[in-house]
């Protein structure tokens, strides 16, 4: 870099002088100069590399800032008391001399007095920079006290540097801080920091080291930097970060970012900007091996639950897809998922690459509890003993038992998940249960077995299924007259081959903001109470979102359902369709909405339609919503969309890592007698 050298002040002409005589140096040359400190480099200290390349960007702009020097001092010289009070430098005018505190005679132990100041900042002008630097500024955070003067005064040093530090993650690189105290005339101290922001340094060329890529722009494509635009630490260290994700995505499992090297060029306050990229073979799969002490299960059933198969372009995406997988399953204490190379040749010019999966299995039973309360079910509790992998993979076997004022029961599950298929569960089980709610009082036993494939959290599905078998054996009591309340028992023989199909086109599983979900349920069902009656269950919804705003969502569900090809009385009471609580329609007790005897207990129907509409506001990790619900249930086997109910309420959320916390209070409209005022309603996830 050259430098223009400032033009000599021009002097004015004096008349020639005699010649003076020649006075003795006082030191000879020979003996000064052997007292000149020595200008070689300590040993250790390699010398200056101006085009290393940087670490770091904070570390480059570390390199950048202007360093405290050293300052080599002469060997003492013999000089007369005058010449070294002469020659002694002159203190600073912008310097404050703070008289030292002194504790008194009376009481060595007393405080001093802390020193109080205020604080300005200037220069930092339209660099927006002010607001940061106040909010990590020693001088600000001190709050206009300190200890000592000396604390003062370290706090100023310390601010002098960051605000060059914030500057020059700006691209000002000329820029310069001074931090002083004023003193008023009232012994007021004033600390000043004083920034000049100089020139803001731009990206000039922008050249990449690396291998040639497919596609072949892939490399700079990735660098979202462009020619012209400042040089900002973060915009640089992403735009690298962006790098270093998208080769692996695209087929570059080993690829590495180098350091980076900005030549500054003070003359056209512009950085030539150079990036080294190692990018490695490209890869496709190959295989999954696994390693570790205690495993949950093999490289084989980890096969079934990635989503890659051998010979495909290895994406980091899917990598971290069976990472995430193998987590959900409970079944590890820690596992990690790393690519290998093979140096075997793979398709399309690629080398293939396998996938170690390191595991060690963690503890597969839990132990889980619940207690709650609702209007119409009264108490409930119930405890789960799970094993997780007792029958490997995957292979769980759950207990459950359940003890309540208004239910009893006891189950029996053996579950396996990842059955021949990602996310496929295979699921059998018996229950034997005791119900006695209003509408009806049950003993059932039942057996059931079925197919599934459902959404997760990880991986959630545009399409998801299930079908299956169940076979129940119930004893009832059944209502023979709804005008005189007359009951009886009956025992029915019932089977069904229960399917569901659902399409789900919203944006998150437990609390969806846009999009919409439609899910439809069909039972083919044979009840045998003397003769033997065939007919079918089903049940539609439909549920939308719609975001007004980030803040402001609207949410709307509907519902219709129908029990055809049988009379409502030749139908178990277990197996009727019933609306009202907290899935249904709010402000309304459990199955408390429909036909009623002459107790007002509801018998149930044989058709359902239920609408919902929601307005949910949210603010940070809480939320407010206002809910209208409406339904009814009819006798007919198609409903009439008549007489239709409606309750009102309000809810809060709590938005967690998993889903939101939700409680809802509603009341009911046009309340009739029996009916509850109000209704709570507590869980996970939103109403719908």
């Amino acid at each position: 870099m050259m430098m223009a050298a400032s033009p000599l002040p021009l002097m004015a002409q004096t008349p020639p002088q005699p010649p003076q005589p020649q006075e003795e140096p006082i030191l000879p040359d020979s003996e000064f100069e052997a007292r000149l400190p020595r200008t070689i480099p300590q040993t250790g200290q390699p010398p200056l590399n101006s085009s290393a390349p940087l670490p770091s960007i904070d570390e480059w702009i570390d390199r950048q800032m202007p360093q405290p020097s050293v300052a080599q001092e002469l060997p003492p010289a013999v000089e007369p008391q005058e010449e070294r009070e002469l020659a002694a430098p002159l203190p600073p005018l912008d310097s404050v001399q703070v008289p030292p505190q002194v504790a008194t005679d009376a009481n060595p132990q007393e405080k001093t007095e802390a020193v109080r100041y205020s604080v300005a900042i200037e220069g930092f002008g339209k660099t927006g920079l002010e607001d940061e630097f106040r909010d990590s500024s020693s001088l600000v955070g001190g709050k206009g006290k300190a200890d000592t003067a000396a604390m003062l005064q370290a706090r100023a040093h310390e601010d002098e540097a960051l605000a060059v530090r914030l500057l020059y993650s700006q691209g000002y690189y000329d820029a310069t801080a001074l931090a002083s105290l004023d003193q008023a005339g009232d012994g007021a101290l004033k600390a000043i920091v004083s920034v000049t922001p100089g020139k803001r340094y731009s990206i000039g060329t922008i050249v990449i080291h690396a291998g040639p890529t497919v596609p072949p722009g892939l490399i700079r494509d990735s660098l979202p930097l462009r020619t012209g635009d400042f040089i900002v630490a973060t915009a640089v260290e992403g735009a690298e970060a962006n790098v270093g994700v998208k080769l692996p995505e695209n087929g570059y499992p080993f690829a590495k970012v180098g350091e980076r090297d900005i030549l500054l060029d003070p003359a056209m306050a512009t950085g030539d900007y150079t990036l080294p990229v190692e990018t490695g073979p490209r890869g496709s799969f190959r295989a999954i091996t696994t390693t570790g002490g205690k495993q949950a299960f093999g490289a084989d059933h980890m096969t079934v639950i990635g989503r890659f198969k051998p010979g495909e372009l290895y994406d980091s995406r899917k990598v971290d897809d069976l990472r995430r997988a193998l987590v959900a399953t409970g079944l590890f204490s820690s596992i990690s998922v790393d690519p290998v190379r093979t140096n075997q040749p793979g398709p399309d010019g690629t080398e293939y690459v396998d996938l170690n999966v390191a595991q060690e299995a963690g503890k597969p039973r839990t132990l889980a509890g619940e207690l709650g309360y609702g209007t119409g079910q009264g108490f409930r509790a119930e405890g789960t003993w799970t094993h997780r992998n007792l029958f490997p993979p995957e292979g769980a076997v759950i207990a459950s038992v359940i003890a309540g004022t208004q239910e009893q029961g006891a189950s029996g599950t053996f579950r396996r998940s990842n059955a021949g298929k990602r996310d496929k569960s295979f699921q059998t089980g018996i229950a034997v249960n005791h119900q006695n709610y209003d509408a009806y009082e049950a003993y059932t036993l039942g057996l059931n077995i079925g197919w599934s494939r459902q959404s997760t959290p990880i991986f959630q599905k545009r399409w998801t299924y299930s079908y299956g078998a169940e076979v129940l054996l119930t004893n009832e009591q059944v209502v023979v007259d709804p005008a005189t309340a007359d009951k009886t028992r009956r025992t029915y023989f019932i089977g069904g081959l229960p399917v569901q199909i659902g399409y789900d086109r919203s944006n998150d599983l437990l609390n969806p903001t846009k999009g919409f979900r439609a899910n439809l349920r069909a039972e083919p069902e044979g009840s045998l109470h003397g003769s033997f009656s065939p007919y079918i269950r089903a049940t539609f919804d439909l549920t939308g979102y719609y975001p007004v705003s980030g803040s402001l969502v609207i949410a709307g569900r509907a519902r219709v359902g129908t029990i055809s090809g049988v009379k409502r009385d030749d139908v178990a009471p277990s197996r009727r369709i019933y609306a009202g609580g907290g899935g249904s329609v709010r402000g309304y007790g459990y199955q408390e909405l429909g036909p009623k005897d002459a107790n007002n207990d509801p018998i149930g129907g044989r058709s359902v339609n239920e609408f919902a509409v929601e307005g949910r506001y949210r603010f940070g990790d809480y939320g407010v919503v206002a809910f209208v619900d409406a339904g009814q249930v009819y006798e007919s086997a198609m409903p009439q969309f008549s007489n239709i109910r409606y309750g009102v309420g309000l809810g809060g959320r709590f938005y967690t890592n998993f889903g939101p916390f939700r409680a809802d209070i509603a009341m009911p409209i046009n309340r009739q007698p029996g009916e509850s005022k109000f209704a709570l309603y507590i869980g996970i996830g939103q109403a719908f």
